[in-house]
């Protein structure tokens, strides 16, 4: 039987937070141990990885427990609404610092090494260099840009239809429609697992056939910043859409009693978003 509290569900004391920060120690010293060849980096980031990934499993399976146990009233679920839309602000924060980045280089930074401005005088530094965007700077090594038609294209359709699923499946939960929901839950998932094998493939020909890489410049380091972020947030949120459709295989929600569901299906709608940015800024104009 269900216990619904009146008073504000404080839990008991966790060692998750304690798990957390040593997880972000591992991966955060495994990656600059990696990146400059130390010994041992590698396994102290599969070490922080793994642990992470305990992490999660632990701290959502408590709160899950908590949940169909009955301890959270109206007041935590609206502390949960609140907490996942300043996260996803958060989220969108991030994503306009690099947006910005942008901006500034292409409108304001390479006109200045192209002599305008009241920098212009960078000119007498590289005489020949053409300030047009896109660029590689004064002495980077030629590349060619990416194309909006192909599979950047294909990919903001796949995205635009998987914000089209996950509101069907949505919508089979607000109904009781149990097959509408795990059909769109499972079209989601796909459509976004796809999205990032076909960004993992458009990598692989930038890098091999147009010279596009991270050493390419402002284009290369802003391209791949922005599009790497997004696909990282991507298989992030398909790694939930999973989760949330283990728990609906399991019957955890009901027509009135979702948020958890909900919470994914806005993080979906932010991914979705953003990459109507990125194909907008970064592939086509």
């Amino acid at each position: 039987m269900s216990r619904v509290q009146e008073a504000y569900f404080i839990p008991e004391p966790s060692r998750w937070p304690v798990v957390a920060v040593l997880a972000s120690v591992g991966i955060l010293a495994g990656t600059a141990f990696s990146m400059n060849a130390v010994t041992g980096g590698y396994w102290i980031l599969a070490g922080g990885l793994l642990l992470f990934a305990f992490l999660l499993y632990g701290w959502f399976g408590d709160v899950v427990r908590e949940s169909l146990g009955g301890f959270y009233n109206e007041r935590v679920d609206r502390s949960f609404r609140m907490g996942m839309f300043w996260f996803i602000a958060s989220e969108v924060f991030f994503f306009l610092a690099f947006f910005g980045s942008l901006f500034y280089l292409r409108t304001i930074s390479v006109e200045w090494l192209g002599g305008a401005g009241y920098l212009g005088a960078t000119q007498s530094l590289w005489q020949d260099y053409d300030a047009q965007w896109p660029t590689a700077g004064p002495k980077g090594e030629a590349f060619s840009p990416m194309e909006a038609m192909g599979v950047p294209a294909i990919n903001t359709l796949i995205l635009l239809t998987s914000g089209a699923t996950i509101t069907w499946a949505h919508w089979g939960l607000k109904l009781a429609r149990r097959d509408h929901l795990i059909a769109g839950l499972a079209a989601t998932i796909m459509l976004g697992l796809s999205f990032v094998a076909l960004q993992i493939w458009e990598y692989h020909e930038a890098y091999t056939h147009l010279n596009l890489t991270l050493r390419s410049g402002v284009y290369g380091s802003t391209f791949y910043i922005l599009t790497g972020f997004h696909g990282l947030h991507v298989t992030i949120g398909a790694i939930m859409l999973m989760a949330i459709m283990g728990r609906s295989l399991r019957g955890h929600f009901t027509p009135h009693n979702h948020f958890a569901f909900e919470a994914v299906a806005w993080y979906w709608h932010f991914v979705d978003v953003v990459w109507l940015g990125l194909f907008l800024f970064v592939y086509w104009l």
